[in-house]
């Protein structure tokens, strides 16, 4: 992330993730982590607008012209700053970002109380898993590989401690 006088601009990490974008949402995997993220459409439209040039302004103009009618200058800056956590913890952003004082601590769920319910729908979320490495999905042993029970191999027969 670069920084300009007061104005932080984050920029959203592109190498090592497989991107595929669909209607409502975006979904993403780090190749380098073995993690896959999920982004609904308001984290997605935030981290599609982290170029390395636009501000958090920027991109809580952005948030306010979405089409929401219901989302306020104020509520759209706490939108974007809690996207923003989000996708610095699921290490989507190329850099760490230093959040405003104000904003330090603040949930999902406080933001909703104060923003109101009308914002629950604004509220942008990322939703990360860890995905098992090729190694770690295996459920069997293939032909050759050591063994002590028949049931470790994917042909169903240990031979002495082989697999067959």
């Amino acid at each position: 992330m670069k920084t300009t006088t007061d104005q932080r601009i984050p920029a959203a990490r592109k190498l090592g993730l497989v991107i595929q974008r669909l209607e409502d949402e975006v979904l993403v995997y780090d190749t380098h982590r073995n993690a896959a993220h999920c982004l609904n459409a308001n984290a997605a439209l935030i981290w599609g607008h982290c170029d390395g040039k636009r501000t958090v302004s920027d991109l809580t103009n952005a948030m306010q012209n979405t089409g929401n009618g219901t989302i306020g200058e104020g509520q759209a800056r706490k939108l974007v700053r809690l996207a923003l956590r989000q996708l610095e913890a699921a290490d989507l952003l190329e850099s760490p970002i230093e959040p405003p004082v104000e904003t330090n601590g603040l949930t999902r769920r406080q933001l909703i109380k104060a923003a109101g319910m009308a914002a629950l729908v604004a509220v942008p979320m990322v939703s990360s898993i860890v995905a098992p490495t090729a190694a770690q999905a295996a459920t069997c042993l293939a032909s050759g590989q050591s063994c002590t029970a028949s049931a470790q191999c994917c042909s169903g027969l240990c031979n002495v401690t082989t697999c067959t």
